[in-house]
């Protein structure tokens, strides 16, 4: 039995320096949904496109790029990159595949937070 009893649920928690701007960056790059800005404390929550998972902004002068790297599902890696690409996001290096298993790829945000698109492969001819 475990420790403790787990919900249905996961915020992804990232570093950014100004939340209302990343909150925009995401909804216009990844379609997420804001769920509330709480000013006062320095915090902002979005729906992802994955239930149960909302990714948390965190306000830091000097936010700490690379504390976690969320991995979004595509069903179609090539035009996601392609789409983001085309919308000035900046990806690191070539789109990786293991054969059958999976291809991904990885881009950052305006602050340098690393997240990565991943198509699985398994099964497909």
């Amino acid at each position: 039995m475990p420790l403790v009893s787990l919900e249905n649920t996961i915020t992804l928690a990232i570093s950014v320096k100004d939340r209302h701007a990343s909150a925009q960056w995401y909804n216009e790059k990844l379609g997420f949904e804001l769920v509330h800005h709480i000013d006062e404390a320095g915090w902002s929550e979005m729906l992802t496109k994955t239930e149960g998972v909302t990714l948390g902004l965190g306000e830091q002068a000097e936010p700490a790029p690379g504390n976690t790297v969320p991995v979004f599902g595509v069903a179609d890696i090539a035009s996601a990159r392609d789409a983001l690409e085309g919308a000035g996001v900046r990806f690191d290096g070539e789109t990786e595949t293991i054969e059958g298993m999976v291809s991904t790829a990885t881009f950052y945000d305006p602050d340098g937070n690393a997240m990565m698109l991943a198509q699985d492969l398994a099964g497909q001819a």
